[in-house]
């Protein structure tokens, strides 16, 4: 994909498909890390003119990172911890807890949740909302603690029966009809609904403190493993590691930076590039060239000429260490067509 950058296994910006087989590390450690966008029937000037409010709105209603999560009476239920897998497979048995702990929460490093501006621009777009500038809420995060020890638990089994070479480890593979196959599946598919309902819950409490109900909303995800047929008919499992799915008529999200806008999209349904589609702009430097070239008055000053408010972060999460979105899209015009864009205004992550 043409954010694609360096990563163990697949590169973060890689597309696989194999026959009948599953390669934890091609998901990568945060299974189900995902996108999720509500647009709300408020004009720009409501979020311009209340910054003070909906910055307080993300500081009270979010959490990141490893802290604690919410308090006993301001978690929320859901179904996915009631599911069956947390007792029928052995190693979550003692995962439930973890994840009741963490449900509603964010990660760290490149996770966030923030305030824009929706800019539909196609009158034919699926979302059903008019032409025209709307107030966004934009989210991404993952799987939290539960996908991490999913992925690292299955990739040391993988590695146990499927023994390849050093440079090559990381791709070791588990039979979708092996035991440990079957199990991996259903355990990176917990994961994946687990990260959606994250989602979900930081969108309902957000819209329920807004006073809003969103006109519209649109989720994707990458880090997963889904089972597709190829244009020739062969069932296959296509791993994307920090892509994002595109089949033709697929609504997906591809943010920028803090200071460029993300791109509401609809795949093409591209054979050539496995239905697939980036899933951001692509890291420019690795977090730790970021930390050496960048200096955090440097990035405040960027920040504020760009007029972004934003709460934690960090240096290595600097619009300066990433490429250039727009150049990322002109790469795959092939891949997806534009519905709008979203420019990020109020910014919240890990370190607040």
């Amino acid at each position: 994909m043409p954010d694609a950058h360096h990563g163990y296994g697949l590169p973060i910006g890689g597309v696989l498909a194999t026959d009948n087989a599953v390669i934890p590390y091609a998901v990568g450690v945060d299974i189900g890390c995902r996108m999720a966008l509500s647009v709300f029937a408020l004009p720009p000037k409501h979020l311009e003119q209340r910054i003070a409010e909906l910055r307080k709105l993300l500081l009270d209603n979010t959490r990141f990172g490893n802290r604690q999560g919410f308090q006993r009476g301001q978690k929320l239920d859901h179904a996915v911890l009631e599911r069956a897998e947390f007792q029928d497979i052995g190693f979550l048995r003692n995962k439930q807890v973890t994840a009741a702990e963490q449900i509603g929460t964010s990660g760290s490093g490149n996770h966030f949740v923030e305030w824009g501006i929706v800019d539909i621009l196609d009158p034919q777009n699926e979302l059903g909302v008019p032409v025209g500038q709307y107030v966004g809420l934009l989210s991404h995060s993952g799987s939290r603690g539960l996908g991490a020890s999913v992925a690292n638990h299955y990739t040391k089994l993988a590695k146990d029966v499927c023994q390849l070479p050093a440079e090559a480890q990381h791709l070791a593979w588990l039979s979708l009809e092996s035991e440990a196959g079957q199990e991996y599946w259903a355990a990176m598919n917990l994961a994946g609904d687990y990260a959606s309902a994250c989602h979900h819950q930081i969108h309902q409490r957000l819209a329920k403190a807004l006073g809003e109900r969103p006109l519209a909303k649109v989720e994707n995800h990458h880090n997963f493993a889904w089972k597709e047929r190829l244009a020739d008919g062969r069932e296959v499992v296509v791993h994307r590691k920090g892509a994002t799915p595109a089949g033709a008529g697929i609504l997906g999200i591809i943010p920028g930076s803090m200071t460029a806008p993300g791109f509401i999209v609809r795949g093409r349904g591209e054979a050539t590039s496995l239905a697939s589609a980036s899933h951001g702009a692509g890291r420019a430097m690795s977090r730790t060239r970021a930390k050496q070239e960048l200096g955090e008055a440097e990035v405040r000053r960027y920040l504020q000429e760009h007029r972004i408010e934003l709460i934690g972060g960090g240096v290595d999460e600097a619009p300066q260490a990433y490429k250039d979105i727009h150049a990322v899209m002109q790469s795959q015009t092939n891949l997806v067509d534009v519905l709008g864009t979203f420019t990020p205004r109020i910014v919240r992550m890990d370190g607040a």
